[in-house]
This record gives structure tokens, C-alpha cells and sequence, in this order.
């Protein structure tokens, strides 16, 4: 008796339960794919703007900097010839110190050593 009353009892699978579960989690991920596509387009499209902010900012800041020193020394080549002393001992000494901060020498790029070698150690042989 025990063995029919367990038998005869309907079964319930969980089978149509799991199909909707596994659709509604693929739709969400469906979306969340999608919804970051969005995002890193937008992303992206925001850096590119930003880029091109700073490129023009860089020229601005540039022209800025240009237009200082041409003021400046503008300034320096109006001041020079009705600040000149009378010519004393001292003078030439004077000029060459003043001109070194009015025009900075241009910088030199550095020595490239890989064709030259050190002489302590270059063997001459005859």
C-alpha cells in the first residue's frame, strides 16, 4: 500500500521553471552587453572631446607664452638704448653679463656617442 500511494502521486519537474529563469538572465545579459557598448562609446567620444580641448588649450597656452616674451622684449629693446650708462672701465663687463639674461644661448642637443669611442680604450696598431 505504501508503494501506490507514492507512485500515484504527479511529478513535478522543475524543467519549465529553469527555461524561464534561463531566459529572463539571458535578456539581462542581453541588455547589460548593450547598455556597456553605450558606455564605452559614450566614453570614448568624451576623450576624444577632452583631447581636443587640451590640443587647444596647448595652442592657447603657447601663443600666450609667445606673445610674454615678445612684450618682454620689446620692453628690454625699448628700456636698453635710454638706460646706457656713460661708457666707464666697468662697462664692457657689465654688457656682457646683462646681455646673457636678455638672449639665452640656444640649447644644444645632446652629443651622440654611439659612433665615437673612448680614446683610453682605442687600440692603434701599426
Amino acid at each position: 500500500m505504501l508503494g501506490d500511494e507514492l507512485v500515484s502521486k504527479p511529478k513535478r519537474t522543475l524543467l519549465p521553471v529553469l527555461t524561464v529563469l534561463f531566459l529572463i538572465s539571458y535578456g539581462l545579459l542581453t541588455m547589460l552587453v548593450v547598455e556597456q557598448s553605450k558606455t564605452i562609446d559614450s566614453q570614448r567620444s568624451l576623450i576624444q572631446n577632452l583631447f581636443q580641448d587640451s590640443v587647444q588649450l596647448t595652442t592657447l597656452k603657447g601663443k600666450a607664452i609667445q606673445k610674454q616674451n615678445a612684450d618682454a622684449q620689446a620692453r628690454l629693446q625699448n628700456k636698453a638704448p635710454a638706460a646706457r650708462p656713460a661708457p666707464q672701465a666697468d662697462a664692457p663687463a657689465q654688457n656682457r653679463n646683462s646681455s646673457k639674461f636678455r638672449r639665452p644661448l640656444p640649447q644644444r642637443p645632446p652629443k651622440d656617442t654611439s659612433g665615437e669611442g673612448d680614446q683610453r680604450r682605442m687600440l692603434i696598431s701599426i
